[in-house]
């Protein structure tokens, strides 16, 4: 259970920084800082709900799409986000196409680093045992 909630705080912090990221270097991408916690729940959720649909899709119909499944999902959460949530706003097709990459770069170098950080103590403790 632990290891479920670590995991999932991870994912929804490197979705955070992925989106404060694009929203720093894209000029059609903003979002209202007092929003980010909400954007970026929201946006976790639609991620994790539509990227097994989208793989189970994907296998069964272009099996060659099933690398880009990730980056589908993240624009398909970003444009589900921009509907429920008025804290991010997002114009320009370059933007569009843009933001997804920068996300997903961005929370997949999170993901590998942001445990060496948040974890330290624990990754220590495994690694005398």
């Amino acid at each position: 259970m632990l290891r479920l909630l670590a995991s999932t705080v991870l994912y929804v912090l490197g979705n955070a920084i992925g989106i404060v990221v694009a929203a720093k270097l894209l000029p059609g991408f903003s979002i209202d800082f007092w929003s980010i916690v909400i954007v970026a729940a929201i946006f976790t959720l639609i991620v994790v709900v539509i990227t097994p649909l989208l793989i189970k899709i994907s296998i069964k119909n272009v099996p060659q799409m099933s690398g880009g499944v990730a980056l589908v999902a993240i624009l398909v959460g970003l444009i589900g986000t921009s509907m429920f949530s008025d804290g991010l706003k997002i114009s320009g097709l370059t933007t569009w196409i843009l933001a997804p990459l920068i996300i997903w770069v961005v929370a997949l170098i999170a993901g590998l680093v942001l445990p060496l950080f948040l974890f330290k103590k624990t990754l220590e403790k495994v690694k005398e045992s």
